[in-house]
């Protein structure tokens, strides 16, 4: 099964190698049929600590690093 892979901005990096992702997501309300934004907090795990706050980053499932951390940073050097 592929990993989800989503795209989130990062709102805080001062626990060691955890960053916290601010994921949000856009929807269409199946009554009013507005567009309705909802986000999420992800705590993800960053060996290198490169990410800084207001950064842009991807990042995609892996096995649990700890209670709160099942999310990996991720970045696309093919």
């Amino acid at each position: 099964m592929p990993k989800r892979i989503l795209q989130g901005v990062v709102v805080s990096d001062k626990n060691e190698k955890t960053i916290v992702v601010n994921v949000e997501r856009r929807f269409q309300d199946p009554l009013l049929k507005k567009i309705v934004r909802r986000s999420k907090k992800y705590h993800a795990h960053d060996e290198n600590k490169s990410a800084k706050v207001g950064d842009i980053v991807k990042i995609r499932e892996c096995k649990p690093v700890s209670k709160l951390k099942k999310w990996e940073v991720f970045t696309d050097e093919a």
